[in-house]
């Protein structure tokens, strides 16, 4: 897929947005989510990228979104975010406490304005963070070379294995969760150990799932796809909705 930015418009362009017949991504949303959250919606992002422990121009761009939503918001409104608010949702009707399990994207803004800075952990990490802090959608990241075969989005088990990154094992049961065909490989909460992305990292799956359906999704994926070209160097770019 061929990307382009056109300065005047100032938007991101780019054509065959969706190409099915250049992939073969697939991911099925089992019965147990489209119940909890029938409007449950995502977009994959798959393409090959050169990461980098940091890159300034973006971190540019990361503390100028910190700033700014530090000034739009407090603590107290985190929870009613769009894309926050229906994760959340999402998790109560599933029977998972998200005060205690919190989605990604709330603890990032729940940092935020607690005055604790984003660890800088490798552009693709921090491009991400950027991406779910703006638009409230929590957000897998993975190395596509680890990830095998098709992917489900499903419920956590009861004592099914998941070592969390940075965090140890972690009890998944009840949380919304993704699998590859060799087990998971991540939650809204935290993604899975075994298909993380390191700086090794040369293929990105990047996973933008919403629990209240396609509303702003697109604008979700044009910045990630203006991110990803500005910082990665991306190429055979595909782009999957579900």
């Amino acid at each position: 897929m061929d990307l382009f930015y056109d300065n005047r418009s100032r938007h991101l362009l780019f054509l065959h947005r969706y190409n099915q017949q250049q992939t073969d991504m697939k991911l099925t949303i089992e019965p147990v989510i489209r119940e909890a959250a029938p409007n449950y919606a995502g977009t994959m992002i798959r393409c090959h990228v050169h990461n980098s422990p940091s890159n300034e121009s973006l971190w540019k761009e990361i503390s100028a979104e910190t700033g700014s939503f530090r000034q739009r918001y407090v603590v107290e409104d985190i929870n009613k975010l769009p894309g926050i608010y229906e994760m959340r949702q999402l998790y109560k009707k599933l029977g998972k406490d998200p005060n205690r399990y919190r989605p990604s994207a709330e603890a990032l803004c729940r940092r935020l304005l607690k005055d604790k800075e984003l660890y800088k952990i490798s552009t693709l990490v921090d491009m991400i963070n950027l991406v779910s802090i703006r638009t409230g959608f929590s957000i897998g990241g993975f190395d596509g070379n680890q990830v095998q075969g098709q992917l489900s989005i499903g419920v956590g088990r009861a004592g099914e294995p998941f070592h969390a990154i940075g965090r140890g094992l972690l009890n998944i049961e009840g949380l919304p969760v993704y699998r590859d065909e060799a087990g998971c490989i991540g939650t809204p909460t935290s993604d899975e150990e075994r298909t993380k992305l390191t700086m090794e990292t040369c293929t990105l799956l990047m996973v933008i799932h919403s629990a209240g359906g396609k509303d702003r999704l697109s604008d979700a994926v044009d910045l990630s796809l203006r991110l990803l070209k500005t910082y990665t160097q991306p190429s055979d770019v595909e782009v999957t909705p579900f």
